[in-house]
């Protein structure tokens, strides 16, 4: 009887001994794991910071690291120097205010004739109405073309900022394996989230319905449904409210353009002598438009030593 009590404290006190055993050992395990938990979060990166938009007035989207570029001094032509495009430029303005204002407005393509100030129409815009209403923080964020189907992030950055934001993609169009599209559809309208109340966007392109005419015929002689297939790409242009038409100059439009740069940087050549040098470049371009007028005037510029970065002082006056 006593041995058999005896054996029995001694069970009882190996298992109390192995349960020590086991509680030190869980102890000891979970705080190893408390420790390796710490070294890694002292080992991995901060998280990333949202962007700084009192940094600049525009940036330039980088989606590979989802960062917005700020620009320091964009590259721009002021309003007045925009000739030919009054009915689409107070438009545009027009437009860019109500946004600016909280107002509704429309998403806008400005499509047609090359180098006639499409994209400077819109740096201007936002510059003029930035100034104007400066309580609104009206930031211009460029996107480029190859980036589109980022523009859902880009989106999300942009949702909850106090500023508002005008989109930007120049020379925007789509080629006919290109699927890209269907990112900028859904941004512009559809998508459970729709596009956010403090963003607007701006496109311009060579293309009416941001596709070539060829891609539209091959749609419609390829497609066993050829309406359906037609539609599908060219809806995309009737996502924009607001299409802005620009069309080729007449010559008295062309020589206004460059009787504009002339005089607001001074560059001293007799009226006849402009004139007949203005057309005979463009003559040799074989086209008349806003691009080519300015390429006259920075040759001119050059040629008679007048700087066009700082008001129109010539080389010596520096």
């Amino acid at each position: 009887m006593a041995k058999s009590l005896q054996r029995g404290r001694k069970k009882a006190a190996n298992k109390r001994a192995d349960g020590s055993r086991t509680r030190s050992s869980g102890n000891g395990d979970a705080q190893l794991l408390q420790q390796i938990a710490t070294a890694l979060e002292r080992l991995a990166p901060p998280a990333p910071s949202g962007p700084d938009f009192s940094a600049a007035e525009a940036f330039v989207w980088h989606p590979e690291g989802r960062t917005l570029a700020p620009v320091r001094r964009v590259n721009r032509v002021e309003m007045s120097l925009l000739k030919g495009i009054d009915r689409v430029r107070d438009l545009l303005v027009e437009n860019t205010e109500r946004f600016a204002r909280g107002l509704p407005a429309n998403n806008a393509l400005l499509w047609g004739a090359r180098g006639m100030g499409k994209s400077s129409l819109v740096k201007a815009a936002h510059a003029a109405v930035g100034a104007a209403h400066r309580n609104a923080a009206l930031r211009l964020i460029e996107i480029h073309r190859e980036d589109i189907e980022s523009l859902p992030e880009l989106m999300g950055l942009l949702r909850n900022a106090p500023q508002r934001f005008i989109v930007f993609c120049d020379d925007l169009s789509f080629e006919a394996e290109d699927t890209s599209y269907k990112a900028l559809k859904t941004m512009l309208e559809g998508g459970i989230e729709g596009r956010p109340e403090n963003v607007i966007f701006y496109a311009t392109s060579n293309r009416r319905h941001l596709m070539a005419r060829d891609m539209v015929d091959n749609e419609r002689a390829t497609a066993i449904n050829p309406g359906e297939a037609v539609e599908e790409k060219v809806s995309l242009s009737d996502r924009f409210g607001l299409w802005l038409g620009f069309h080729r100059c007449s010559q008295d439009e062309y020589l206004a353009m460059v009787e504009g740069y002339v005089a607001r940087y001074r560059i001293p050549l007799a009226d006849t002598e402009l004139r007949r040098e203005a057309l005979e470049w463009a003559t040799t371009r074989g086209a008349r438009s806003g691009r080519v007028a300015w390429q006259y005037v920075q040759d001119l510029a050059g040629r008679l030593g007048v700087r066009t970065d700082d008001g129109g002082r010539t080389a010596e006056d520096r």
